[in-house]
């Protein structure tokens, strides 16, 4: 009987084309309220959970808590614990996520330009 590992013939590592890394960089920024939670974020700002929760209510607490959590572990959020009574927790961008303004900007002007289109 043959091995699984020896039938299955690997492709030599190729360099990852411009669509491929365009897909990667997407998957950072996948969820519903990533790039709302990112606009709230923008600039520096350092918001309290509850503040997201009001500044984005259409949201539930329990995805916000999630999106938060991807956000953190991908290195675009930073968590803030604030060790007292009542316990205080604070987001910020971290210099990675807040280098993703430019681009989200431009993105904005894009959309813009079909809503406006030069005539």
């Amino acid at each position: 009987m043959t091995r699984t590992h020896e039938k299955v013939g690997y492709l030599p590592e190729s360099k990852p084309s411009a669509a491929d890394r365009v897909e990667q960089a997407l998957k950072f920024l996948e969820g519903r309220w990533k790039l709302v939670i990112l606009f709230r974020l923008f600039g520096g700002k350092v918001l309290r959970f509850s503040e997201l929760e009001k500044a984005i209510p259409a949201v539930s607490q329990k995805m916000l808590i999630q999106q938060l959590r991807q956000m953190e572990a991908d290195g675009i959020v930073r968590r803030i614990v604030h060790h007292q009574v009542p316990p205080k927790v604070e987001y910020c961008l971290t210099d990675w996520g807040q280098a993703l303004c430019p681009a989200l900007d431009a993105l904005l002007k894009w959309a813009e330009a079909r809503e406006h289109p030069a005539t």
